[in-house]
């Protein structure tokens, strides 16, 4: 009997020693803290799911609920170090940008007589997570506001499984128009030909959305003068790139992960991400998907040489009946701005695209950059061969990681010299 609890123990202890070990690439650094990190996202997105039966909520919101839970406790710890997270003389207010809830910075320095930088930012989180509120989002766009004197509006537009494409975009969208008008740029004193628009992952996704939108709208006086994409979404067509394969089991966000996050936001039932995985849902039998489109994504044109490796497209001959029709987001610049023609990637501003090496996102980074490229857009492409997906927002302890410190000092720098 002396000998159960040793036996129980051990078993415990291998267990969750399996349950938290993954295979990681040499080339990423802190590996056993992202293990960690990875076990404790998969361990609350497991219990939601398997606590969904028995709740009348949905498992996305339980999933929230366990996040702020532990935001809140990283805050606390946050709190311990020097600056206590926090960068003094910002001033921050929530407010709404023409119904749209905001949360505005104003830098410490004064807007008396001079003109200040404005830069709008839309935070990731599959079009399911995430929120203005959020320790690291909130640390960024703090810094970013203090070290540019820039006024930074951060946006929380709504999430599934309350809305669907294309509302979190509209909600962007209006953002952006009020933001760009007279009116609130005088009244924070913000220079017209400085205001730039920034995302990371889903935000990247509208980011480069709400640029290309906002680039050929006629009607409005003032543009934004660049855009800064993180890691950027930009497809759903093509889920058998390279990086898709490459990294399909990589920390912090896994293929089978992104493909639901995808089928959320476009109202697709879930029943149908073995078709997504396998893209029978962009099959040849589909004739809305004109070849035109498909040399958009043509990633064995668009990816280096070094990045194809030796991936073959997965094309398919015949797949899944009426996916193009019944999802027409599928095919909606909106929500896959790497689709637009030449004409519209012309007129966007010059940009910056982050990618990372183990990110499933790598390839949809690089083929937009390529595009951008082509249609005469000046573009700066910073690529990390030790990052990972969401590696910019863990920047603070004790969830921080020294690629995310440098990602994010590469991102404010550019930023201060090109906006």
């Amino acid at each position: 009997m002396r000998l159960l609890p040793v036996v129980v123990t051990v078993l415990l202890t291998v267990s969750v020693a399996y349950y938290v070990y993954i295979p990681l690439p040499d080339s990423i650094q802190e590996q056993w803290k992202l293990m960690m990190l990875d076990a404790g996202i998969r361990a609350m997105m497991h219990l939601s799911h398997w606590m969904d039966p028995l709740a009348s909520k949905h498992y996305i919101t339980s999933i929230r609920q366990s996040v702020e839970g532990f935001q809140s406790m990283v805050n606390g710890m946050a709190s311990s170090e020097p600056d206590g997270g926090v960068v003094p003389g910002v001033k921050v207010s929530d407010i709404t940008f023409a119904g749209i809830p905001v949360r505005l910075y104003e830098p410490p320095a004064g807007g008396e007589g001079h003109l200040r930088r404005g830069l709008m930012f839309f935070h990731g989180g599959g079009w399911a997570f995430g929120s203005v509120k959020e320790t690291s989002y909130d640390k960024v766009n703090r810094m970013v506001s203090d070290e540019l004197n820039a006024v930074v509006v951060s946006v929380e537009y709504r999430l599934y499984p309350e809305v669907h494409f294309p509302v979190p975009y509209l909600d962007c969208l209006t953002a952006a128009k009020h933001f760009l008008s007279e009116e609130v740029l005088s009244r924070y004193a913000i220079d017209p030909e400085r205001v730039a628009v920034s995302g990371d992952s889903a935000g990247g996704n509208m980011a480069a959305a709400v640029s290309q939108e906002i680039a050929m709208d006629d009607t409005l006086s003032v543009k934004f003068s660049v855009q800064a994409l993180i890691y950027p979404a930009v497809q759903a067509l093509d889920f058998n790139t390279p990086s898709y394969l490459q990294n399909e089991h990589m920390p912090i966000l896994y293929r089978s992960v992104a493909i639901r996050f995808w089928l959320q936001y476009l109202g697709v039932d879930l029943s149908l991400v073995p078709q997504f995985t396998t893209n029978n849902h962009s099959s040849l039998q589909h004739t809305h998907i004109t070849p035109e489109l498909r040399a958009r994504l043509d990633w064995t044109v668009l990816l280096h040489p070094k990045y194809k490796k030796n991936y073959k497209p997965v094309i398919v001959e015949k797949g899944s009946q009426g996916a193009v029709k019944e999802v027409p987001g599928l095919l909606d610049v909106r929500s896959s701005p790497l689709l637009a023609g030449p004409e519209v990637l012309a007129k966007c501003p010059r940009a910056y695209v982050l990618t990372c090496e183990h990110d499933i996102l790598r390839d949809d980074g690089m083929m937009y950059v390529r595009r951008l490229q082509d249609a005469g857009v000046t573009v700066t492409n910073r690529h990390y061969e030790d990052g990972f997906h969401g590696c910019f927002s863990f920047i603070t302890w004790p969830l921080d990681f020294d690629v995310g410190r440098r990602v994010t000092r590469d991102y404010i720098d550019w930023l201060k010299n090109n906006l």
